[in-house]
């Protein structure tokens, strides 16, 4: 089978059999009898291998990647220049740990992410393992900088799956459900959802009200004086790929300023080149004290990094932060490789490419499908809501569900987001090409298209 596109080109979507195919459905038969239930999957697809965008199966299927590891994978799969890296990394030797000795390739690495993170200061760099325990490292080390307990983070939030950031995170449900008790000294506040205003409000009354209730937080929830971080993506992920107003960042600078709270910028998802700059708060001009970045700052190796102020990041005592396998030599090589990538002029040149060929594809669903209710994003970091109807905008989570299955089942690999899990999330590597996105947004079109003719839509 082939899937039918629009041009000429020969498809990247190959399939030979139904996904999963016989060999597909023994190694998944073998994860649910060795790995936990709870560490759930979004497809069916078990891969033998994977270039650039394309993903190919142990039944022979091709497959198109519009997840991309949920953002890990910005400059494709297995580029040629991290794997090279790795190799000769592999060659000298693999770890011997950062807390016993000195390897030059983390500090090649900080240097880099020192002189590439926003801001016009000294800033020192701790790299780690994952982007939980980057949000974690930062949180901590603001406390241990201000001699406070408190943080403030957003409804919409996801910081990760440590006990300290399942509790900053949001969504109860899906991440927090029958884990108990959650960290103390957290204070979660309303974040704007420009596609959810209230009714009879307007876009900039809205946005005045969610002003507001910052100021009125302060002295409802939690004194200032106590507050030692405010946590935030300038641009919601596992939320809902919501772009935070310029002005909601912009205030809560003003107010870190005024009340010495340091402000942390979680960049994991949506940084690293995604939104079209390099850092997603550059579109608004905001400058954090800290930033977090992962996934696709490693191309897919585990590697994790926190940049800050280097008066805030020397604050604690020798000995405070720090693990076994941070600064791995062979996954700082390859996020080397990948950095230099993302920041090259070519590389920024075909986000926005990519960006521009998403946002002009699935803008036209809102006129086409009924239970489009939303898309949006910025740059290369597109998604598209599904609502019953328009009007009351109820999300529809089954019919979201129905769609990735649907797309998958003809080539293309897709994830779900928002707090209603009404959204599917585009995530696709950057060096995708014009024909192979044209390729897999006409495969998620056809399986929207299909829901609606269901529906008698």
């Amino acid at each position: 089978m082939e899937t039918k596109t629009k041009n000429s080109a020969k498809p990247s979507i190959q399939l030979l059999t139904a996904i999963p195919g016989p060999k597909g459905q023994e190694i998944l038969a073998r994860r649910a009898a060795a790995l936990p239930a709870g560490a759930a999957r979004s497809t069916d697809v078990v891969v033998a291998s994977a270039r650039g965008a394309v993903i190919k199966d142990v039944d022979g299927n091709t497959l198109l990647d519009f997840a991309g590891g949920i953002g890990m994978i910005n400059v494709g799969h297995s580029p040629a220049n991290v794997v090279n890296a790795v190799k000769r990394q592999l060659d000298k030797f693999i770890h011997t740990c950062q807390i016993v000795t000195t390897m030059e390739a983390p500090i090649q690495l900080a240097e880099l992410l020192n002189r590439i993170a926003p801001g016009d200061f000294a800033k020192k760099t701790l790299l780690c393992n994952s982007g939980s325990e980057a949000v974690e490292n930062a949180v901590n080390i603001a406390k241990y900088y201000t001699q406070r307990p408190a943080v403030i983070v957003f409804e919409g939030a996801y910081h990760g799956r440590t006990h300290l950031t399942l509790s900053l995170t949001s969504k109860y449900n899906l991440f927090k459900k029958g884990f108990g008790s959650m960290a103390s000294d957290i204070y979660r506040l309303p974040a704007p959802n420009m596609y959810r205003i209230p009714e009879g409000m307007s876009a900039p009354k809205y946005l005045d009200y969610c002003l507001a209730r910052l100021d009125e937080a302060l002295i409802s929830q939690v004194d200032p004086a106590a507050v030692a971080a405010i946590l935030i993506e300038p641009v919601l992920g596992e939320g809902g790929f919501i772009p935070i107003p310029a002005p909601f960042l912009q205030k809560l600078r003003d107010i870190a300023d005024q009340h010495g709270i340091v402000l942390i910028f979680d960049e994991i998802q949506c940084g690293m080149g995604r939104t079209g700059k390099l850092w997603a708060c550059e579109h608004a001009g905001v400058v954090p004290d800290m930033i977090t970045t992962a996934k696709s700052m490693g191309a897919g190796m585990p590697i994790a990094a926190l940049i800050g102020k280097a008066e805030i990041m020397d604050s604690p005592h020798p000995g405070g932060v720090g693990g076994t396998y941070g600064g791995s030599p062979v996954a700082c090589v390859a996020a080397i490789e990948a950095v230099k990538t993302i920041i090259s002029s070519g590389f920024q040149q075909k986000t926005e490419r990519v960006g521009e060929q998403m946002r002009r594809t699935m803008e036209a669903w809102k006129k086409k499908y009924p239970l489009v209710g939303d898309v949006r994003g910025l740059g290369a970091m597109r998604l598209v809501e599904f609502v019953k109807d328009r009007q009351s905008k109820t999300p529809d989570p089954e019919l979201t569900l129905e769609i990735i299955k649907d797309a998958t089942a003809h080539g293309i690999l897709l994830i779900r987001a928002g707090l209603y899990s009404n959204c599917i999330r585009l995530l696709p590597p950057l060096v995708i090409t014009r024909n192979q996105l044209a390729e897999g947004l006409l495969v998620l079109e056809d399986a929207i298209r299909r829901a609606h003719e269901k529906r008698g839509l």
